[in-house]
C-alpha cells in the first residue's frame, strides 16, 4: 500500500512539473511580443557614416538619390520562376550595403557603397563581403567600396562614383571597357 501512494505521489509530482514546463514553452507569442521594449535611435547612421554621406550628397549632387542602410531584398529580386525563392530571399535577407545611389526618374538602382571599416577585417566579414559582391555582381549592380579611416577625399570618391558608373553603362552598351576608360579620364 505504501508503494502505491508512493508513485501516486510520484505521479502527480511528475505531471505537474510536465503541466508547468508545457505552459513555460507554450507562451503565447502575443504576450511574449508585448514584453519587448524598443527605443528611438538617435541617428540611422554612425558619425563616419554621416560624414560619408554628407560627401556623397555633394559628390553626385542632384543626379542620384542617396539611400543608406539598405537591405538586399529591397534592391534585388528574389523571385525568380522555377526556383526555391523562399530560400533565395534567406540567403539575402540578413544582408544589407551601407549606400545606394538610384535613378531619380524611376529608382532604379545603380551603384551600392560599402564603407568599410574595421569590422570588414574579421573572416565572418570578409565572408560576407565577397557573397555580397558575387550577388551584385550576378544582379549587375556595381559595387565600390571605401576604407573608413577616418577622412575621407572628395576627389577620389567623385572619381570613384563616376568610373563605377561609367563602366556599368559601357558594359550595358556593350561597349569596349579599355575605349570607356579612355573616355573616362578625358571627361573627369
Amino acid at each position: 500500500m505504501t508503494h502505491i501512494i508512493l508513485w501516486t505521489g510520484v505521479l502527480i509530482a511528475f505531471a505537474l512539473l510536465l503541466k508547468i514546463a508545457m505552459s513555460v514553452r507554450f507562451v503565447s507569442p502575443k504576450s511574449k511580443k508585448s514584453n519587448y521594449i524598443y527605443q528611438k535611435k538617435s541617428a540611422i547612421m554612425t558619425d563616419a557614416e554621416a560624414n560619408f554621406f554628407n560627401i556623397l550628397t555633394e559628390v553626385v549632387e542632384n543626379k542620384y538619390y542617396i539611400f543608406p542602410q539598405i537591405h538586399l531584398p529591397s534592391i534585388l529580386n528574389h523571385k525568380i520562376v522555377g526556383r526555391d525563392w523562399h530560400g533565395a530571399y534567406r540567403h539575402i535577407d540578413e544582408k544589407s550595403v551601407d549606400f545606394v545611389l538610384c535613378n531619380h526618374s524611376n529608382l532604379e538602382p545603380v551603384l551600392a557603397i560599402e564603407l568599410d571599416d574595421n569590422s570588414h577585417l574579421r573572416d565572418d566579414r570578409i565572408q560576407r563581403d565577397k557573397e555580397v559582391e558575387r550577388i551584385l555582381n550576378q544582379a549587375k549592380l556595381p559595387l565600390i567600396s571605401f576604407s573608413n579611416h577616418g577622412k575621407f577625399h572628395v576627389d577620389e570618391i567623385k572619381h570613384r562614383i563616376n568610373q563605377a558608373l561609367m563602366a556599368d553603362w559601357c558594359c550595358k552598351k556593350g561597349l569596349d571597357l579599355f575605349l570607356c576608360n579612355i573616355l573616362l579620364v578625358r571627361i573627369f
